[in-house]
């Protein structure tokens, strides 16, 4: 088994957590402690990569990313940078020939997104993106039961992603509500993953009419005395959608959902039956069939729990969380690497959502149905 040797690029909150979960994969699969090691960390500034560092236990460290992608001993790099350094290193470590781990979204806009798949693929490199939703097992039985055509003719679905992390006009400015740093606000923040668990689910979309808003337009700068600052993302991003086979469907997305603190719900409803999925009960997975006699049907709970192929601990019994998702995401990437196998989500995946989202501005600004292939 090769040894992987991963240098980490950004160590912010998602930093934290991809870290960990590098750490706690050789427990969940029953590997040898060093098969999978962080060996080096970057960040904007020396002092917090030295403490970086000495939190994550690796020796080097750098102020400077390109240091970690001129060693020969990194294997691959992860990039949990806000989302305008993205398209930068992944082109710097394609051209060094580093498989790639990067967060979402892929980048900053669609032509990012598609020299960056065009790179790694001419390249020949592994390279994956952090959807980890897709890695609940409730997701997983969700595929599967959507491949053996439990829904049959699909009529219609319905995806949500609300938190209240924006409600207060107080919060004060930050990297995620400035545009020329993230590309866009809920949208690109929340609605990469809702719109990810759809297309995992039902495939590729075709078209978008969608409205974006701005709910609280100026907000305090830190320190600022009683400055303000124009805010030049949306807060909240509502679609309608259409799939390439046709089928419709609506999406909400939202960064003002007070009360909700990672209220996330899709809806499949079909012909022969109809599915649910809610990240309050990660274990489970909602399902009617329409197949069985009427006084037989109603929703149940599949279960679904822990089950994660080839997993020794934790007991296939206990719920999953958000970091193992996180784990998972990021073994299979590894496995990708091991096994000489296509990553999956790809960064083709990135682009496809990519697409969505620009087409979805594009109909919030002037009005209508957008065609995502333009």
């Amino acid at each position: 088994m090769q040894k992987i040797k991963i240098g980490l690029i950004g160590y912010g909150g998602i930093g934290r957590v991809h870290a960990a979960a590098y750490r706690v994969i050789p427990f969940h699969y029953g590997l040898p402690a060093d098969s999978i090691q962080i060996a080096a960390v970057a960040t904007t500034r020396e002092a917090t990569a030295r403490a970086a560092a000495e939190e994550i236990g690796c020796e080097i460290y750098s102020a400077d990313y390109r240091e970690l992608l001129a060693r020969a001993d990194i294997d691959a790099i992860d990039i949990c940078t806000p989302n305008n350094a993205h398209h930068e290193i992944a082109l710097a470590a394609a051209a060094k020939g580093k498989h790639i781990y990067c967060e979402k979204p892929l980048a900053m806009n669609e032509q990012e997104a598609s020299e960056m798949a065009a790179a790694v693929q001419a390249a020949g490199l592994k390279a994956q993106l952090t959807f980890n939703f897709r890695f609940f097992p409730a997701l997983a039985r969700a595929r599967q039961l959507m491949a053996e055509g439990f829904c049959g003719r699909v009529f219609s679905f319905r995806g949500r992603y609300h938190r209240s992390s924006y409600i207060s006009a107080d919060k004060a400015m930050s990297w995620r509500l400035q545009r020329e740093i993230t590309g866009g606000g809920a949208l690109f923040d929340l609605g990469s993953h809702i719109l990810d668990m759809l297309y995992f689910l039902l495939g590729d979309f075709a078209s978008v009419n969608a409205t974006l808003d701005t709910l609280i337009k100026r907000r305090p700068i830190a320190g600022g005395q009683g400055e303000t600052a124009a805010v030049n993302v949306d807060d909240i991003a509502l679609l309608q959608a259409r799939l390439v086979d046709g089928t419709l469907g609506t999406v909400e997305i939202s960064r003002m959902g007070t009360g909700a603190t990672n209220d996330v719900v899709l809806e499949i409803f079909g012909d022969k039956g109809a599915m649910r999925f809610d990240l309050a009960e990660p274990a489970w997975l909602q399902v009617y069939d329409a197949r069985e006699d009427d006084g037989a049907r109603g929703f149940r709970k599949i279960e679904t729990v822990g089950r994660y192929a080839g997993q020794r601990a934790p007991d296939w019994s206990m719920s999953p969380g958000f970091m193992r998702a996180h784990a998972e995401c990021q073994y299979q990437f590894i496995r990708a690497i091991w096994d000489d196998t296509p990553p999956e989500p790809s960064f083709a995946d990135g682009l496809h959502i990519q697409r969505i989202m620009a087409a979805a501005e594009a109909s919030s600004a002037r009005g209508g149905w957008v065609n995502v292939a333009e």
